[in-house]
């Protein structure tokens, strides 16, 4: 089981994750495997991999190893 950072907080993962695994894991929403939400609904969400941009296409094959530092963020509406 690999241990991440999130965000500076340490993360443990099921064995195989992979970036779409982590970014389920912080917002509590299913994507499918192309890194949309299951719901149908708008994620909003950026990943950085080790300070490099994953795009959404590649979240599920972005393997995850211990101690991967990932930063995810969220856009946010207003100002």
């Amino acid at each position: 089981m690999p241990t991440v950072r999130i965000n500076d907080q340490s993360i443990d993962l099921p064995p195989g994750a992979t970036v779409a695994h982590a970014v389920e894991h912080t917002t509590g929403r299913e994507l499918t495997p192309e890194g949309r939400p299951a719901d149908g609904g708008r994620l909003g969400v950026a990943v950085a991999l080790e300070g490099s941009v994953v795009p959404r296409s590649l979240w599920a094959a972005a393997d995850l190893e211990e101690n991967a530092q990932l930063e995810i963020v969220t856009a946010v509406q207003g100002g």
